[in-house]
């Protein structure tokens, strides 16, 4: 179906990302769901083959491979019917480590992530009183000596069980006593093995689908001041540097997810027979899956505008947010028109769609809302007034 392999210069990548993934079918994952675990075995097999390093420049242990290649392996896990939800984080955290951290950070943390010796998985930025108003969190750094305290509460800080660093974002001047709103705000790295149970107390939160997300408590945790990644003040530059690599991530797994819902309807769509007849012979069966197959082709051709303007050091603010808005809109359509399909058959836990279903919603919510990326393209794309 993906009409471009033959010219991919990741065809290589896709293939053996395919094959380590035929290692892991539906019942793992079905396992896995109904137990509300973590995929440990899929995480190290992932690892171990060096795909979550592969944006970890070579000299620090990575495969230094380019944005283009890393959206090609989350693509393949997804449209293979896995779920990168699980890790895919560790390829885009490590930017800010990279690009603003210090050289005696870089050699500590950069090449044990890139073994698996150390898993960077956990982002705390997200609070329950400020959502996405990043500039208005409370979480508050205080300088004592040599350390930070840190007090306050993240909320959906996915993975966070399954890490062993935390990339923190705390306040560090009172919002008040800064002339932007998005000063005062500074960036930690947190060795969570260290802190949980000494200021860190992590709380599942149980959602409609298996992505290991919680509450994080912090209580006067201790966060050692060589921690501090880049210039005390400027975090929020800094998150935001990584989060055009997020976002096309996340539509690359999107594309992902609707390539594996498509094929899974058009395969049912022939076998499927009705009134003597296969029911993909009907319109109202062939429409919904080849709009969606439109819709996922155009959000496909977005997302690698982006990976390409992100490689050569353009701005690609524009085209980040927008394919992952129209790739996450194409997976969730995708996932319509194949549950629709499939009748009854497509609610049954057997034939994974209700979990991929579930897993692909997330994506209109998540890492960022329809909404705000509506608003960035209002106002920093076709000059509107800001709304907010």
């Amino acid at each position: 179906m993906d009409h471009t392999e033959a010219t991919d210069p990741h065809a290589e990548i896709r293939d053996a990302v395919r094959k380590l993934c035929a290692d892991f079918a539906g019942d793992y994952w079905r396992k896995l769901d109904q137990d509300r675990t973590y995929p440990t075995e899929f995480v190290t097999a992932l690892t171990e083959a060096g795909y979550l390093g592969a944006l970890i420049p070579e000299e620090y242990g990575g495969a230094g491979l380019p944005l283009s290649a890393a959206a090609a392996i989350l693509e393949t896990v997804q449209s293979s019917g896995c779920n990168g939800a699980a890790c895919h984080a560790q390829m885009y955290i490590m930017g800010t480590i990279l690009r603003h951290g210090t050289t005696a950070q870089k050699e500590a943390y950069l090449p044990k992530i890139a073994t698996g010796e150390l898993r960077l998985q956990a982002f705390g930025v997200t609070e329950p009183t400020s959502g996405t108003d990043t500039t208005s969190l409370r979480t508050f750094a205080r300088k004592e000596g040599d350390h930070y305290v840190v007090n306050g509460q993240k909320v959906w800080t996915s993975r966070a069980e399954h890490s062993d660093l935390m990339l923190l974002l705390a306040r560090t001047t009172p919002k008040e006593e800064t002339a932007k709103r998005t000063e005062g705000l500074s960036t930690f790295i947190v060795d969570m093995r260290a802190a949980l149970g000494h200021g860190l107390t992590l709380r599942p939160i149980r959602t409609m689908m298996n992505h290991n997300s919680c509450e994080v408590f912090f209580d006067n945790m201790i966060v050692p001041a060589e921690n501090l990644v880049g210039v005390e003040g400027r975090g929020f530059r800094y998150i935001l540097d990584g989060m055009n690599a997020e976002r096309l991530l996340i539509a690359a797994e999107c594309i992902g997810d609707a390539k594996w819902f498509i094929e899974k309807a058009t395969a049912y769509a022939r076998e499927r027979r009705v009134f003597g007849r296969p029911i993909g012979q009907n319109q109202g069966v062939q429409f919904p899956i080849a709009k969606a197959y439109a819709q996922m082709r155009a959000a496909e051709l977005m997302v690698r505008e982006g990976c390409r303007k992100f490689e050569a050091g353009e701005n690609c603010g524009e085209e980040a947010n927008m394919a992952k808005m129209l790739a996450a809109e194409a997976s969730w359509a995708a996932g319509e028109a194949c549950i629709q399909t499939h009748g009854g058959f497509g609610f049954a836990e057997e034939y994974d769609i209700e979990r991929k279903f579930r897993e692909t919603r997330l994506y209109q919510v998540a890492p960022i809302s329809t909404n705000l990326i509506l608003s960035y393209v209002a106002e920093h794309v076709l000059g509107l007034p800001r709304s907010y």
